[in-house]
C-alpha cells in the first residue's frame, strides 16, 4: 500500500529530490551567493572603493579588475548575482511534487544552477593561470555554486525521468512539462 508520503517520491528513488529538506539548503546557498556576488559587483561598479581580501593581498583587486571580468558590458559579478537570484527564486517556487507538477520550473532551476557552477569553476581556474592571483570571495562564490549542483541536478533528473515516462504514453509531454494538472494525473 502506498502512503501519501510515498507519492511524493519519484519511482525508483529512495527520497524526494524536490522536498524542502533538499531545496532549502540550495536556496540558502543561493542567497549567500547572491550577497557575495552583489558585494563584488558593487566594487566592480566603483560603489565601494576597496574590496575585502583577508588572504591574498591585492589578489581580489587583480581578479575583479581583470580583462576577463570586463568581457561583457556588465561586471561578471553582477551576472553571478543575477544567476544566484534566479537560483533562489526557482528553488522556492512549487511544492514537494514539483518534479512532477512543475517540470518547467525544475528544468529552469537546473539550467540556472548547472551553468553557474561550470562558469565558477572556469573563473577559479583563470585566477592563478591568467593572473597569478586569488580572490577569497570569488573562491567562496565558486564553492557555493559547486555545492548547489548535485542536489539541483537530482531534482532535474527526476523531472526528466518523469517526462520520459509521460512520453511513452498518449499524454501530451508538452502539457505535462507546463504542469497542466489534468494531464499529470494520468502518469505516475
Amino acid at each position: 500500500m502506498t502512503t501519501p508520503k510515498d507519492q511524493h517520491i519519484p519511482p525508483g528513488w529512495d527520497y524526494n529530490p524536490a522536498s524542502w529538506s533538499q531545496r532549502i539548503p540550495i536556496v540558502i546557498l543561493a542567497v549567500v551567493g547572491f550577497f557575495i556576488a552583489t558585494y563584488l559587483a558593487l566594487y566592480q561598479l566603483d560603489v565601494f572603493p576597496t574590496v575585502w581580501e583577508p588572504f591574498f593581498g591585492e589578489g581580489s583587486k587583480t581578479i575583479l579588475n581583470s580583462k576577463v571580468s570586463k568581457v561583457l558590458p556588465i561586471p561578471d559579478a553582477a551576472l553571478g548575482a543575477l544567476g544566484y537570484l534566479v537560483d533562489a527564486v526557482t528553488g522556492i517556487v512549487g511544492g514537494k511534487k514539483r518534479w512532477k507538477t512543475m517540470p518547467w520550473i525544475v528544468v529552469i532551476f537546473g539550467l540556472a544552477v548547472g551553468p553557474l557552477g561550470f562558469v565558477s569553476v572556469m573563473l577559479v581556474v583563470f585566477q592563478p593561470v591568467l593572473y597569478s592571483a586569488w580572490c577569497t570571495l570569488c573562491l567562496c562564490s565558486a564553492a557555493i555554486s559547486i555545492a548547489m549542483i548535485g542536489p539541483a541536478m537530482d531534482e532535474m533528473l527526476a523531472s526528466l525521468q518523469y517526462l520520459q515516462r509521460v512520453r511513452r504514453t498518449n499524454v501530451s509531454t508538452w502539457k505535462v512539462f507546463w504542469g497542466v494538472k489534468s494531464e499529470t494525473a494520468k502518469v505516475n
